[in-house]
């Protein structure tokens, strides 16, 4: 098993670059991340509409790099409090806030210095008011017990190298009867060793991912209850050939592996799942 600090420190190098390096034109970084901002990217790309990007700011939009749009599925509500895990360059929680209005609050955390100064300037951009970016780990959320309604997070639980504890914590921030419903990446069948203990890998959202399974296992034995998973993308050779096979641009490396070794294994999907409200 890989160490919790080194995959956190790989991840945080790996999008503040990633971020830098869009905001400043170039597409040239290791994992998916970077690729993001070009649109070359198979697991990024054409997430959000053309009405959704002109609600944002344009630097919100070239530092999103997730693998769905899980604003436009999470059903929010006016008056919602919203927490966004990895909330990155502030995309889904200025959506979110304007879905939520000016009664709700939308919460942004991330652990990366760069996207937090970035979405804090994007929110000032915008001109929302109802949105608060906190820094942190999703493995350790600064807010209170029971303080949630709904938990969006968009390619980002993948990365977190505890993913039991991350789901703790959100079950533990949501009210009874709270609602987590996140876009990650899910695995069908088991990765080649090579690309689980690549760090390329896991910055780039694949070697952390969970096969199905074990992510249901790791909701229910988080207390969570309705449990969907629901696939958007099922990424075929082609896009797997994308995946792994860029990492060389920036000293990366890579991977000696056959994309048809992962073809159809790697898919986006939608998460659901809520926090049982209290007995009577």
């Amino acid at each position: 098993m890989k160490n919790p600090q080194d995959v956190r420190g790989a991840v945080q190098q790996t999008y503040g670059k990633a971020v830098r390096l869009a905001l400043a034109g170039s597409g040239c970084c290791c994992g998916s991340p970077a690729r993001a901002s070009t649109g070359k990217d198979p697991i990024t790309r054409n997430l959000y509409t053309a009405a959704e990007a002109a609600q944002v700011p344009a630097d919100a939009l070239v530092a999103s790099f997730g693998c769905g749009n899980p604003t436009a599925l999470a059903d929010l509500k006016p008056g919602d409090v919203v927490l966004d895990l990895g909330s990155g360059g502030g995309i889904d929680v200025l959506l979110s806030a304007r879905r939520v209005g000016p009664t709700g609050k939308v919460y942004g955390l991330d652990m990366t210095p760069e996207m937090v100064e970035l979405a804090r300037k994007n929110q000032k951009e915008a001109g929302v008011t109802n949105v608060e970016f906190l820094r942190g780990t999703i493995e350790q959320i600064p807010l209170p017990d029971g303080s949630v309604d709904v938990i969006v997070s968009n390619c980002v639980i993948n990365l977190a190298p505890d993913k039991d504890q991350v789901l703790r914590e959100a079950f533990r921030v949501l009210r009874p009867g709270g609602r987590l419903a996140v876009s990650d990446i899910v695995l069908r069948g088991v990765l080649p060793p090579s690309v689980r203990e690549s760090m390329e890998a896991w910055a780039g959202c694949i070697a952390g991912a969970l096969v199905e399974t074990d992510y249901r296992a790791k909701l229910a034995a988080a207390g969570f209850v309705d449990i969907e998973i629901e696939p958007t993308r099922v990424f075929s050779r082609d896009d797997a050939a994308e995946i792994v096979g860029e990492n060389a641009c920036c000293g990366g490396g890579v991977l000696d592996l056959d994309p048809a070794e992962i073809d159809g294994t790697i898919m986006s999907a939608f998460v659901r799942a809520t926090r049982p409200r209290a007995r009577a």
